[in-house]
């Protein structure tokens, strides 16, 4: 890990890096819906408050990556809105970012995490089969427009 850079948990101060980044990213490859704008605008409401948790990456006094873990029912949550600059892309940080929150939720003792994206997100859906996601059936009423993969990880 880059001696300047560290992984950080939720603090209200950095709401806005949250849902400036993923809008960023949405807007770069897709587009926000409206359950995006919920989540994006209140992550303490949807996301922290539910039993949820949210990790920065951050570069010196920069918060450069972010990603949340969505509680879904007890044991299962959603690894979702991960999102890095674009300046800092390429660097690895998203799978670092990866691999402290596989960390965090096997330490937790969850089951299992899912993931919904996009087909067209090859290198995205390369890192999550790299780190052990497999690829299972998603439900046509999924949360997500843009979402047609469904991938989890069994924790335990």
């Amino acid at each position: 890990m880059e001696l300047n850079m560290k992984i950080i948990p939720f603090d209200r101060k950095y709401s806005k890096d949250f849902r400036n980044l993923n809008v960023a990213w949405l807007e770069k490859y897709f587009w926000v819906e409206p359950h995006d704008e919920e989540v994006l605008e209140n992550p303490e409401k949807y996301i922290i408050k539910r039993g949820g948790t949210i990790f920065f990456v951050q570069r010196d006094d920069q918060i450069i990556g972010t990603v949340a873990l969505m509680k879904m029912e007890d044991g299962i949550y959603e690894l979702s809105k991960m999102a890095v600059t674009p300046a800092a892309q390429g660097q690895k940080f998203g799978q670092q970012l990866m691999s402290h929150t596989l960390d965090f939720a096997r330490k937790q003792g969850w089951k299992k995490l899912i993931i919904y994206s996009n087909r067209k997100l090859k290198s995205a859906i390369y890192i999550y089969k790299k780190y052990g996601f497999r690829e299972i059936p998603i439900e046509e009423n999924n949360p997500y427009l843009r979402g047609d993969i469904k991938l989890e990880l069994l924790l335990s």
